[in-house]
C-alpha cells in the first residue's frame, strides 16, 4: 500500500506543478486558451475529493465497520484523470494525437468512476446496483464536464465548429469507460448476500 500511497502524492503534487507552470509559462504549449486558471481551481479541488470525504465522514465508518484506513487505491484512481488530462494538454496531445482525445474521455471516466464506486459504493450491494451507480456518476460527471468545457472556452474558439458531434462522443466514450468501471469494480467487489 506504501507504493500506491506514494504513486497518489506524486500525481497530486505533478498535477499542481504542472497547473501552476502553465500560468507562469502559459506558451510553453497545451493549455493556452484551454482556461488553465479554471482547472488551477478545479482540478486540485478533484483531487481533494476523496481526501475530504475520508476526513469528514470516511474514517468514522470505516472504523465502525472494522476496514483498512484512507482508500489510497480510490484516491489514486479519481486523482489519475487530472493528471493524464493537464500532461496530455501540456504535450499538446489533444491536438497532434488524432484519438488521444477519445481515448482519454474513456480512459479518465473509467479510473474516475472505479476511484469513486470504490471509495463511495456501500458494501454488500448487488453487482447490478453498483454498475448502475457507476454509470449514474459516470454519465453525469461526463455531462458536467462537457459543459464546463463549453462554457470555460470552447464556445469562444476554432472548435465550435465541431463541438457537436465532438461532444456526442465524449459523452458516449464517458459513459463506455464508466460502464466498463462498474463492471470492474461489481466483480472485484463481494457480492450481497
Amino acid at each position: 500500500m506504501r507504493t500506491v500511497s506514494l504513486l497518489d502524492l506524486a500525481t497530486k503534487v505533478a498535477v499542481v506543478a504542472l497547473l501552476v507552470l502553465a500560468v507562469v509559462f502559459p506558451d510553453l504549449g497545451g493549455l493556452k486558451g484551454k482556461a488553465t486558471t479554471a482547472r488551477l481551481v478545479v482540478y486540485p479541488l478533484g483531487e481533494l475529493a476523496v481526501p475530504l470525504w475520508w476526513w469528514l465522514y470516511g474514517r468514522r465508518r470505516a472504523r465502525r465497520r472494522g476496514e483498512p484506513g484512507f482508500p489510497w487505491t480510490a484516491d489514486l484512481l479519481v486523482s489519475l484523470p487530472w493528471l493524464l488530462d493537464t500532461l496530455g494538454n501540456r504535450l499538446n496531445l489533444f491536438d497532434t494525437i488524432s484519438w488521444w482525445d477519445d481515448g482519454m474521455h474513456f480512459l479518465n471516466w473509467l479510473l474516475l468512476t472505479s476511484g469513486v464506486l470504490l471509495a463511495w459504493s456501500a458494501r454488500g450491494v448487488s453487482r447490478s446496483v453498483v454498475v448502475m451507480c457507476g454509470l449514474a456518476f459516470g454519465m453525469a460527471a461526463a455531462l458536467l464536464w462537457e459543459l464546463g468545457e463549453y462554457a470555460s472556452f470552447v464556445r469562444g474558439s476554432p472548435e465550435l465548429q465541431t463541438a457537436y458531434t465532438d461532444t456526442l462522443g465524449d459523452l458516449t466514450l464517458g459513459t463506455l469507460g464508466a460502464l466498463v468501471a462498474g463492471l470492474v469494480v461489481s466483480r472485484l467487489a463481494p457480492p450481497a448476500p
